[in-house]
């Protein structure tokens, strides 16, 4: 293992103008001025101080089918309960509602559909903090409880949450609404723009169709978990842990923020509940803080708001193909202030680079790995554990060791098992199409900043995560795009300096503005499948050249985060042809050759396109979804999973020899 050393746009754009009044139309009512204030955002997790009630099952659902999709919101459906406002359907929480029905209108539906749901809250809970948490919700929404507006959100894939102790009744059923818009704009991230055929014989009437600027399928709704939990009145807001170690002693950076001041009344009726940023700046002498290792044991106390405590013998984080024995290992911060306790898991480890390296605690890492999709049968982008579980045991199967958000955050749930199971993650944005001029605008970027600060104060404690990457395939050829990523590059890195930043190229190194400003090029290619398809020999000379070309210009390390080829599971031809898995294999086989030459100059990562089979939206160019999965979409190999099975397998053993393929 080496040891790291010392050393037709113009055209679109009025399209997308002209688009962009019909978008318009469909978010009316939203009068969003921002994302929610960035308060901390700790996982809600079960402590001695704090409880989670889950609001998992069916909810009542409805589609808003008005015209203009604001009879919801211009009849206030949200005062009452929903069934009383028309007819409902029972909708699992969580999921997408695309694919649940056999409707084919409510798969493509484009607009505000609303839920909800009655629960109760008990009284022990009336003299605490009670908040209400979304963990995901595609892409708009606003959520009302017992008719009172407690919260609104832009943005899919990311958390926001309310206290709503003045919402509530202990005494009684509550009953929370929440109407989800999956509206895409080119302001959004992703953008696209909306079509309206409104008085046309060609079309039903007021026939929507959202146009993505984007390969996979706008699945929407309440993805992920809703729930509530409760803290005492004074708790911990958020904890920030960094991380490095020398020999073998660990050094542990910890900020803790609070709120609330520890001689509150306990009782309901002279309860202080803070607005957001209303931080506790006294409170540091009431704030301890403890870590313990795996077993349970304390290796370090301290005290006060923020310190530094130092771990010996330490157990570094490391990915499970660097070592065997104690990769994923990870320590928790266990804080405590006043009667609240929250125990915060983090891994001891470093992350660098050089001009042809990248390195996890000062030794050689190579990424050779997978791009994924939240996607699946029925569920769509849902939350579901038995996927999970099947996912990470594929990838140790596959013996792949990182793969990325592609293309937006995933859920917490997903990120956990990376750290636990010592699996790298380049964690990447929603920033997908961002493709014409009107998507670098002022307003795209505010709202990509926004994203940024949101997606980093979720995963900032994850050891897996060592990369952020901000888009994927923008036209970074387009003038526009230098100040909008350098904006985005220069916060990703205030927010968080102890990473790599990086987006992922999409086009010919010709014309290129802003690989430049990044710390690893990410580089998705096809040549023999989009360039020069069905011609095999060409991967090897276009593939080098155009590596050494990258590499010759800008003297960074290079992960290849995409390459792939569309196959049906089943069909075979010799000689092997497009599409069958033949085809596929060799294709693989042919890239593997080329990365083996760079992979001991500059080239750090491969990442397969695609870890399975997923869905998109309709086209004459997709047989029931993307099929450049390495498996099936039901997570089955294809001849090429074990392609790279044999392959990834004998990297490890490079490495960690006599390792066991699982």
């Amino acid at each position: 293992m080496q040891n790291m050393s010392n050393g037709a746009v113009g055209t679109a754009v009025v399209r997308c103008c002209r688009l962009l009044l019909c978008a318009v139309v469909l978010l009316s009512g939203f009068g969003f001025d921002g994302a929610v204030g960035l308060d901390g955002m700790l996982f809600p997790r079960e402590s001695e101080s704090r409880q989670i009630q889950e609001l998992d099952g069916f909810w009542h659902f409805r589609a808003d089918d008005s015209t203009d999709r604001r009879a919801g919101l211009d009849q206030q459906w949200f005062l009452k309960r929903l069934a009383a406002t028309g007819p409902v359907i029972p909708m699992p929480i969580s999921s997408s509602f695309n694919d649940i029905t056999t409707d084919r209108k409510l798969q493509n539906f484009v607009g505000w559909v609303w839920y909800d749901r009655g629960f109760f809250v008990s009284k022990d809970w009336s003299n605490r903090r009670v908040v209400l948490r979304v963990e995901s919700a595609h892409y708009n929404a606003i959520v009302w409880v017992n008719g009172k507006e407690v919260m609104r959100h832009s943005g899919g894939h990311l958390p926001f949450e309310a206290q709503i102790n003045n919402f509530i009744k202990f005494s009684d059923e509550n009953f929370v609404t929440i109407a989800v818009n999956n509206t895409l704009t080119p302001h959004t991230l992703p953008p696209g723009t909306v079509t309206l055929h409104k008085n046309s014989s060609d079309y039903p009437p007021n026939f929507y169709i959202q146009n993505v600027q984007f390969d996979f399928f706008n699945y929407a709704g309440l993805h992920r978990k809703v729930r509530l939990y409760t803290t005492p009145i004074a708790y911990i807001d958020d904890i920030t842990v960094v991380t490095q170690f020398h020999e073998t002693t660990g050094t542990v950076n910890y900020v803790i923020k609070t709120k609330g001041q520890i001689g509150d009344s306990a009782k309901s009726d002279t309860m202080h509940f803070h607005g957001r940023n209303d931080y506790n700046s006294d409170s540091s002498a009431d704030v301890s803080v403890e870590i313990l290792d795996r077993n349970g044991s304390s290796v370090a106390k301290g005290s006060g708001n923020m310190g530094q405590l130092m771990i010996k013998n330490v157990i570094p984080w490391w990915p499970y193909t660097m070592n065997r024995t104690h990769y994923g290992y990870q320590y928790t911060l266990k804080v405590k202030f006043g009667s609240d306790v929250y125990r915060q898991k983090f891994g001891v480890r470093t992350v660098s680079k050089t001009q042809t390296g990248l390195f996890i605690n000062n030794k050689a890492f190579y990424c050779h790995g997978v791009a994924k999709h939240e996607d699946s049968d029925i569920r769509g982008k849902g939350l579901d554990f038995p996927l999970i579980a099947r996912d990470f045991n594929m990838l140790k199967w596959l013996g792949a060791n990182c793969f990325r958000t592609s293309h937006y955050p995933y859920a917490e749930e997903i990120m956990d098992e990376a750290d636990q199971q010592g699996i790298v993650v380049i964690d990447e944005c929603p920033g997908v199409g961002i493709d014409f001029d009107i998507n670098f605008s002022n307003e795209s970027l505010a709202h990509h900043l926004e994203v940024m600060r949101e997606m980093v104060r979720r995963d900032k404690n994850r050891p897996a995560v060592i990369m952020w990457s901000i888009a994927n395939e923008p036209r970074t050829q387009n003038p526009l795009s230098v100040p909008y990523f350098k904006a985005i590059i220069d916060l990703t890195r205030s927010l968080d300096p102890t990473r790599l930043v990086t987006y992922v190229i999409g086009t010919d190194q010709k014309g290129e503005l802003v690989a430049q400003l990044t710390d690893i090029l990410c580089i998705n290619r096809y040549f023999a499948w989009y360039d020069d398809p069905g011609y095999l020999e060409t991967i090897y000379y276009k593939m080098g050249n155009d590596l050494q070309s990258w590499y010759n210009e800008y003297k960074k390390p290079i992960i290849i985060t995409e390459y792939g080829a569309d196959t049906v599971a089943g069909l075979h031809t010799i000689p092997s042809s497009m599409f069958t898995e033949d085809y596929q294999a060799d294709f693989l086989r042919e890239y593997h050759h080329v990365f083996d030459i760079y992979r001991k100059k500059f080239l750090v990562g491969e990442m397969v396109w695609n870890y399975a089979d997923f869905m998109t939206a309709p086209s004459v160019s997709r047989v029931v979804g993307n099929r450049k999965g390495v498996l099936t979409r039901q997570r089955q190999p294809k001849a090429a999973g074990h392609i790279l099975r044999l392959r990834y397998w004998s990297i490890i053993n490079e490495t960690l020899p006599f390792s066991a393929m699982p």
